[in-house]
This record gives structure tokens, C-alpha cells and sequence, in this order.
């Protein structure tokens, strides 16, 4: 059996991205796809400007786009979830209203931090979806909604988790992020040619407090923040896709670079041990080369879901540091919109 799916926001870039994910997969099937007032009533390849490198699917072209009210995609179709890729400022209230009648996987900001919903990475905080059963008793809601964090956090924290054993104490981060994660059409031209833009609204604050709320301890009712610090100085830079992070984290313990190293090789989560259909074999890839990784050459390791670290070396302030990429809309995005609902499949909360 199949799960019909709807997709809100589905002519955006993430929105594509979940298309291009799920057109073959084996566990979804695309029944719905909702978009903006201007195109409701169009054939989506009408209605989309299509940004991937791959070719729109042709039946996915022919079907048409509803508007995203939820009694609009009730009677478009026999719909069992929702993924949102709404843009955060309109994405609240919608996705309020769709959660009360479906479970909903949202890319978007608007409820990450609400205390009654999981943001949630796959491998690494798959104890949070314990959080569904209490947001749909204080809310009244049948469905339930489920967050996955922004871009950079995702690839952060992934690379954090297998480091949190040697006890995590401080995290400086620095990125260097994408033009796609700008969204289409993104930054101007002559603000980015022969530039880098060191600022990114929002984004470090994302960073900062999302990573802790990630990998914080759900006690059967709420979500403890994790207790270490976390600064980071977000920049925008020429690159098509894939994030590109430095982190420096001071630990409690002294481990090896050997030590370090193997615990990103073996880390596993959840997804991994379920044999999920978009799980990466290796979620955390470590590349020895001294120049690696780079987003040209490793932005897509494993279908653009697993993180590429390297560079991993002592640090002389704090414990270690290390470089990580990621694809920003892939992993980063849809792909993780789209892991996340396989973990609910799989946990039967859909």
C-alpha cells in the first residue's frame, strides 16, 4: 500500500524537490499539489518554472494545481499526508488548519520551536516524535504537524551527534551557504558576482537555538534544550548548491583524531537501522584528502543525503575542528521532509 500525498508550495524550489523525490518512490504516491491563488487551476507545468537540472515529470505536468486551503485538497484527492513547503511568514496558520485533519511534514520555520513539536533530524532525535501524542491531546488536532530544521542546522547537528559522547561543551560555527537556499530568484547578480555576503537574515539565530532544541532530552512531555553553547556566523557565497560549514567544537574529553574520526565513520540512526528508502547507508562521509569536501565534487554523495566531513584536525583553542558539506536542498530540505516521513510510516504514526 501506498500513502497519497499532497504537497503544499509545490511550484518553489523545495516544492520541486519533493516532487523529483518522490515521482518512483515506493512508499508515496503524489496525489495533490497546492500552490499559490495565481496558480490554482493551472497544469503544474503551467503554472512552475522548473529550476532542477532533472526534467519535469510528465504526469506530474499534466496534473493540476489547487489552491492550499485544506478543503481545496480534501476534495482534490484521497489524501493520508501533507508536506509543506510554504514560505515561513504565511506557512503558520495553514499548516494549523491542515493539521487538524492530516499528519504534516513541514520545511518550513512558523512552528519549529512551538514546545509541542518535534524538529526532527531523522538519526539523531527520533525520541521526539513522542511529542505527537501530547500536541494532539492539548491541541485537539486528528493529524499533527513535525518540523525539520533549516538547512545548515541539519548538516551541524548531524555531524555533532556522533561527537556527543565525548561530552560537547561550546560549538563555533561558520558557514559558507549557497545560492539555492536563497530560494528562486534569490540574490541579485551584481550582489553576488565576484562577492561573498556575510550576512544571512535569520539564519544564525536558526542555527543557534534550533541545534539545541535538536539534540535537548524529551521527558514524555517536553523537549530540555541541550546545555552547551552554540555561535555561528552565517555567509552567502557563489556556489549553485551545498553548504559548506567550519566548526570548531570544544569537548570534555581529549579523543584522538583517529577517535573522532571513527565515530563519524560509524555512526548510525534510526533510518539506517530501519533500512528506510531514503535513509544513506553512511549518513556522515569522512573524506581524507586535505582540500575535501567540496561542493562541486561531494554535494551529492549518496543521492545528495549523507554529509560529507573532512579536514579533521586538532584545534589549539578549542578540542577539535573539522570541515562539512551538505546539500542544502536535498538533505538539507526535501530529502529530509521526505526521511522524516518515512520514520513516521515506520513508527506508525501515519
Amino acid at each position: 500500500m501506498k500513502y497519497n500525498v499532497a504537497i503544499l508550495g509545490a511550484t518553489g524550489t523545495v516544492g520541486q524537490r519533493f516532487i523529483e523525490i518522490l515521482k518512483d518512490h515506493p512508499w508515496f504516491k503524489i496525489e495533490v499539489l497546492a500552490a499559490s491563488p495565481r496558480s490554482a487551476g493551472k497544469k503544474y507545468k503551467e503554472a512552475c518554472k522548473w529550476l532542477l537540472k532533472s526534467e519535469m515529470p510528465e504526469e506530474i505536468g499534466e496534473m493540476t494545481v489547487v489552491n492550499t486551503d485544506v478543503q481545496e485538497v480534501s476534495k482534490a484527492g484521497n489524501v493520508d499526508l501533507v508536506f509543506s513547503a510554504l514560505p515561513g511568514d504565511i506557512a503558520g496558520p495553514v499548516e494549523e488548519e491542515f493539521a487538524k485533519q492530516y499528519p504534516l511534514v513541514s520545511k518550513a520555520k512558523a512552528h519549529r520551536y512551538d514546545e509541542d513539536v518535534p524538529l526532527l533530524i531523522a538519526e539523531v532525535n527520533p525520541d521526539h516524535l513522542g511529542l505527537i501524542p501530547v500536541q494532539k491531546e492539548r491541541r485537539g488536532y486528528d493529524g499533527f504537524i513535525t518540523t525539520d530544521p533549516n538547512c545548515s542546522t541539519i548538516q551541524l547537528v548531524l555531524s555533532l551527534k556522533p561527537l556527543e559522547k565525548f561530552g560537547i561543551k561550546k560549538v563555533l560555527v561558520s558557514t559558507m551557504q549557497a545560492l539555492s537556499g536563497a530560494g528562486y530568484p534569490g540574490v541579485p547578480s551584481m550582489d553576488i558576482i565576484d562577492n561573498v555576503v556575510p550576512f544571512i537574515s535569520g539564519e544564525e539565530e536558526k542555527l543557534e537555538r534550533e541545534t539545541l532544541k535538536i539534540m535537548g532530552r524529551f521527558d514524555g512531555d517536553k523537549i530540555t534544550y541541550a546545555d552547551f553553547k552554540v555561535s555561528a556566523s552565517c555567509n552567502r557565497v557563489n556556489v549553485s548548491d551545498g553548504h559548506l560549514e567550519c566548526v570548531f567544537v570544544e569537548l570534555e574529553q581529549e579523543p584522538s583524531i583517529e577517535e573522532v574520526k571513527e565515530a563519524f565513520r560509524n555512526f548510525r540512526g534510526e533510518p539506517q537501522r530501519l533500512n528506510l528508502p531514503s535513509a544513506p547507508k553512511n549518513p556522515i562521509i569522512v573524506r581524507e584528502e586535505r582540500d575535501r569536501p567540496q561542493p562541486r565534487y561531494d554535494r551529492d554523495a549518496e543521492g545528495g543525503m549523507s554529509v560529507v566531513v573532512g579536514r579533521v584536525r586538532k584545534d589549539p583553542i578549542m578540542t577539535v575542528k573539522y570541515l562539512c558539506l551538505g546539500h542544502n536542498t536535498i538533505r538539507g530540505a526535501a530529502g529530509a521532509g521526505v526521511l522524516s516521513a518515512e520514520l513516521l510510516a515506520a513508527k506508525k504514526y501515519i
